[in-house]
């Protein structure tokens, strides 16, 4: 068939957003060598769908690849049904890299580590994510023998992992992301916990604890257990597991790390247990994965499948099981990054069929999200998706054969006479791929039903979920009014002109309690062959009790792991809803606080620190008053100039009214240390996050040198209390979650990954 009678075949206009095509333009068409997309979105989904359709040649030397094609293209067009980010990108292209995620094993050896460093590079470089146990690595000030030197421990060498991700960028389209799990009854588990409190470090890292059966009754026993040195397989101790536990559930308060996986209970339900145990999971946690094994996964969006007001299960049916002949295609497709993950994937043929849209397709049926009936449906759509596509793997399986590993896998002993896929259901992280698709983010609540996104000269779009707005719509109540009004808040609860019907139907993240959310991805759970893919978000008041109530609930439904964030708990986050703070609006509504700051004398003494970052030499000039305490601060962005150096001016002002004031230094570096922007500079623990970071440092650095102290001969010909307090800009947004790197644009913590709706950007998805 000609070039031009495929194209009529798959003719089908993609049903795309404005947003998703800006988001394919900037993050999945093939670029020239300018940056220039040369393809439109059509065009991708061609190559993809005659590429992974080529697989069936395969099987049978006269299938029909072209009406195979066709089946794949017309589900992705419709947004039914997409593959993971790295099949679009990569399929039909030079590099056909198509997987997600990875595992690689880190052997207690300096050549074993630094081989998986290595493996670790050239997954990166394709375009994958990698998850790591360090749990074989020897404690901390263990003897190495061959050396007669110390061991310096797991978390050590975690660092040396992620400064090799910072300095790769995944494909040129994706960024380095990393699962970094640690055994409960690890000697180095309490440095392992503390890993991540410093929010400037590991920032390429996810963190879980490994949690075992005996460590969790431990705990409900408020018991001790013991810690094995995993070299000599001996104890070296004990530790009350109630004291470990709580330090768990502290940090993950203090900053969304640790997270939990129940290693004990993902290992119960391997499909393969003779093929070795599973040891760690991929970058969100919703894949545990053997040694070398790797993950492809797809998800379909629910949202298509309502018809007045009830589920299309025939429809549904239809979707599944060609979304599971399309990912089983992808395994013979895919290009492997070294030549163990081609054999181990296909050993046991794993695949990931998940889900988006099941906020909306609540909302279709009007069924709260926090409610009974909305479990009960999650786990009858579950059970479907698995069932189905258990059916559909067993068709394959008699045309194609059985996974490799199949007669020693659970199956067998299940009843199945024949299977192609070790596994078939995953739900995982759908942030960028639901922008494509235009629909709410994998299993996740709405984050809001309308916000406001930053356009050109400063002017705001209201973006508002489509399935709102058709409701709105068709029951008569959609009004310009409205959508600005949700716009200023995020939610429709408490808006008079919204029936309550649908006031209950559209229930945001924020409004539903960690029960509800915890209850949710137990419901998936239930039927879902590897793990689920949630974050139990807490609302900033929430408690550190609340956060450890919540771990026991996830431990007794049978989660598979735990993800809880709360809100504002790390250093950089950007207000995403609305444009009103309700702390700023507390605080202006008490009596109005008042600065005197101490005047200037005529001479100060101090130091100036150097620090390298990404837009430039900073200088950060520390002057101190008569007893020593710091009392002013100068910074200088060397020819750099600009935007730049403006910004760091105004924080030096700043900073310098507070100290003036009787501020508390300590507490400056700590709002400052850890905020990141695109222009970072480094790697490793001296990475350089941002300007804001680097005077944070600089501060640090100061206070805590050894240096002489030299006079500065800086005056303060132009701070004076009134000019600060005039051109300080009381403005409405805070600062909470982090910028995107991309777009500047507000960032979400969902599905235990940072993402950005306004540009679709991803850490790990």
């Amino acid at each position: 068939m000609s070039a031009k009678e495929i194209e009529k075949l798959l003719s089908r206009e993609p049903e795309l957003s404005s947003n998703a095509i800006t988001v394919l333009e900037k993050r999945y068409l093939k670029k020239d060598n300018d940056g220039k997309p040369i393809e439109k979105p059509i065009d991708m989904f061609r190559r993809v769908a005659l590429n992974i359709a080529e697989a069936d040649r395969l099987y049978d030397k006269n299938a029909d690849v072209l009406a195979t094609a066709k089946t794949f293209y017309d589900q992705m067009v419709t947004l039914r049904f997409l593959p993971n980010s790295p099949t679009l990108m990569n399929a039909g292209r030079e590099l056909q890299q198509l997987a997600a995620c990875f595992v690689l094993p880190v052997e207690d050896s300096l050549e074993g580590i630094f081989e998986a460093v290595k493996n670790t590079a050239l997954i990166h470089k394709s375009g994958g994510g990698t998850g790591f146990s360090f749990s074989r690595l020897r404690p901390k000030d263990d003897v190495v023998k061959t050396t007669k030197g110390v061991s310096s421990g797991p978390v050590s060498f975690m660092t040396v992992f992620d400064a090799a991700t910072e300095t790769i960028k995944q494909g040129g389209t994706r960024r380095g992301a990393n699962m970094g799990i640690l055994r409960v009854d690890h000697p180095d588990i309490m440095d392992f916990i503390y890993a991540k409190e410093d929010k400037s470090k590991l920032t390429n890292f996810n963190v879980s604890v490994g949690i075992t059966e005996k460590f969790m009754q431990a705990v409900l026993a408020d018991g001790e257990y013991e810690l094995i040195n995993p070299k000599t397989k001996k104890p070296t101790g004990k530790k009350k597991a109630k004291d470990v536990f709580d330090k768990m559930v502290q940090l993950a308060w203090e900053g969304g790390d640790p997270g939990i996986v129940y290693l004990d209970r993902i290992n119960a339900e391997n499909p393969t247990p003779k093929e070795g145990e599973m040891e760690s999971t991929n970058p969100c946690g919703e894949q545990p994965l053997l040694p070398y094994e790797s993950c492809n996964l797809g998800s379909i969006n629910l949202g298509k499948y309502v018809k007045e007001g009830k589920i299309d299960w025939k429809e549904l049916e239809n979707t599944i099981t060609v979304a599971v002949h399309f990912l089983d295609n992808v395994i013979d497709m895919n290009k492997y990054p070294i030549p163990e993950i081609d054999r181990q994937t296909k050993r046991n043929r794993k695949i990931g069929l998940g889900l988006m849209g099941w906020a909306d397709m609540l909302a279709l049926m009007a069924v709260p999200y926090n409610t009974e009936e909305a479990t009960k449906l999650a786990e009858d759509v579950m059970q479907f998706i698995r069932d189905t596509g258990r059916k559909k793997s067993a068709e394959l399986a008699q045309i194609r054969g059985d996974f490799p590993t199949f007669k020693d896998s659970i199956f067998p002993g299940l009843g199945f006479k024949n299977m192609r896929n070790a596994t078939i259901t995953t739900v995982a992280p759908t942030g960028t791929i639901s922008i494509i698709g235009g629909c709410s983010s994998g299993i996740e609540p709405f984050f809001a039903i309308a916000f406001y996104r930053q356009v050109m000269d400063n002017n705001k779009l209201v973006e508002v979920s489509p399935v709102f707005k058709e409701i709105a719509k068709k029951e008569g109540f959609l009004s310009p009014e409205l959508l600005e009004q949700v716009a200023e808040t995020g939610h429709v609860h408490g808006v008079d002109s919204v029936p309550e019907k649908w006031q209950n139907a559209f229930v945001t993240a924020h409004d539903i309690t960690p029960f509800w959310h915890t209850r949710m991805q137990a419901a998936f759970q239930k039927f879902t062959d590897n793990a689920v893919s949630k974050t139990v978000n807490f609302p900033n008041e929430a408690t550190i009790d609340d956060v450890r109530k919540t771990y026991l609930l996830s431990y007794n439904l049978g989660c598979k792991g735990t993800t809880i964030y709360r809100d504002g708990s790390r250093t950089g986050q950007v207000l995403n809803v609305g444009t009103k703070d309700k702390e700023a609006e507390k605080t202006m509504s008490q009596e109005p606080c008042v600065f005197t700051p101490r005047p200037r004398p005529k001479v100060l003494i101090g130091q100036t620190v150097e620090m390298m970052t990404g837009c430039g030499k900073l200088y950060v000039t520390i002057n101190q008053d008569e007893t020593g305490k710091p009392f002013e601060v100068f910074t200088s962005m060397g020819k750099a100039g600009g935007c730049a150096q403006s910004q760091c001016e105004a924080i030096g002002r700043l900073i310098s009214i507070d100290l003036r004031s009787g501020g508390d230094l300590d507490r400056i570096i700590k709002q400052l240390k850890g905020i990141s922007c695109h222009m970072r500079y480094g790697f490793g623990p001296n990475t350089v996050l941002s300007c804001s970071d680097a005077v944070g440092k600089a501060l640090e650095q100061a206070c805590n040198a050894q240096t002489e102290i030299k006079v500065s001969g800086k005056k303060d010909d132009s701070i004076t209390v009134d000019k600060l307090l005039e051109s300080s800009d009381h403005g409405e947004h805070i600062v909470k979650n982090g910028a995107c790197p991309d777009c500047g644009g507000p960032v979400e913590h969902v599905e235990g990954c940072d993402i950005c709706y306004s540009c679709g950007y991803s850490h790990c998805s």
